[in-house]
């Protein structure tokens, strides 16, 4: 199969456009490079350019009359910047990716498969969350993601546009030749901070809320391995029109996560077990936008796609760990 990946110059779309090549497929990636960087198309077939740039998707599917689906990743992903800047994020996810679907939808590439968040949940006892569980969105970010999810699921109601929604809870590591990872220079997440603390390129790891109502106060969140993540991008694709019959319905959401909760105090441990050394901490309150968090409840992943997760959470704590040593040679910096 063929599939248009948007956003595949990014850290989760690079290892995706690779877990699909691994399984047979070829990627067409389109990226505009605002945050992605180049390395990560690597020869891949690449379109420079906005996902709202409507002559251009058309060209894409001219030239590629055998495109089988689209993967929607490109989005600003950033929680506290979307505090500090909804109207980019609004635009940027929202009003774009509107144009991307009703481009597609005329152009006839009517399979959607879209990267949404766990961060929709709202905060539950126990929190383990299914699809049908309440929504809460907490910051603009993850509001986009809601009103994108809407979108499609009314786009597939008044057309012939298809869509299968894959709610990813916290993908970590990297690829698994180290060739694509957490690209910023500073990363926001967790792990990209972790392994900066580890090799001295800032002076702690802080831990941002501890009065959450967990074990330890600390945040609760479902790491995936990004792989892991990357490779239920490829069944969702190649079940894509048996996994909608199977719900009868012309879209539905699926959790991607390990099923399982692990508290910042946790990763911490399982981070300084892997790396064998204690990393400096300091404590903080909430970042603007965060809630106390989530792990997946994953049966509908196993009934519909055949997914489970493969790699632990070792596994991934240890590519990231890799990516840190890897990544300078090809983005240029540590």
């Amino acid at each position: 199969m063929k599939v248009l990946v948007t956003g595949g110059a990014g850290y989760i779309g690079s290892i995706t456009a690779k877990a699909l090549e691994e399984a047979g497929h070829t990627p067409v990636v389109l990226d505009s490079l605002l945050s992605g960087p180049q390395a990560f198309v690597r020869d891949r077939i690449f379109y420079e350019g906005d996902i709202a740039d409507r002559a251009l998707l058309r060209r894409i599917a001219e030239e590629h009359p055998d495109l089988h689906a689209t993967i929607h990743m490109a989005a600003r992903i950033v929680v506290p910047e979307s505090v500090e800047k909804p109207y980019e994020y609004y635009r940027d996810n929202v009003a774009k990716s509107l144009e991307l679907f009703d481009e597609l939808a005329a152009l006839g590439l009517n399979r959607v498969l879209f990267s949404s968040s766990a961060s929709l949940y709202a905060t539950k006892e126990g929190f383990e969350v299914t699809e049908d569980d309440a929504l809460a969105p907490g910051s603009p970010y993850a509001r986009t993601k809601r009103m994108i999810e809407e979108v499609l699921a009314d786009l597939a109601v008044a057309s012939d546009l298809r869509a299968v929604v894959l709610r990813y809870f916290n993908p970590i590591g990297s690829d698994p030749d180290l060739e694509s990872g957490i690209y910023a220079r500073e990363p926001s997440h967790v792990l990209g901070q972790l392994v900066l603390a580890a090799r001295g390129q800032k002076p702690s790891f802080t831990i941002t809320g501890t009065e959450w109502p967990t074990s330890d106060g600390t945040g609760i969140r479902d790491y995936i391995h990004v792989w892991d993540l990357a490779r239920a991008h490829v069944r969702a694709v190649e079940r894509f029109d048996d996994v909608l019959a199977q719900v009868d319905s012309p879209s539905t959401v699926i959790n991607v996560g390990t099923g399982a909760g692990v508290t910042v105090r946790e990763l911490v441990a399982a981070f300084q077990r892997v790396f064998g050394s204690e990393v400096p901490l300091t404590e903080a309150g909430p970042r603007p936008g965060d809630v106390a968090g989530a792990f997946a409840g994953v049966d509908r992943a196993a009934a519909l796609l055949d997914w489970r997760t493969e790699l632990s959470l070792d596994d991934a704590i240890a590519s990231a760990l890799a990516w840190g040593e890897k990544r300078q040679e090809i983005l240029g910096y540590e």
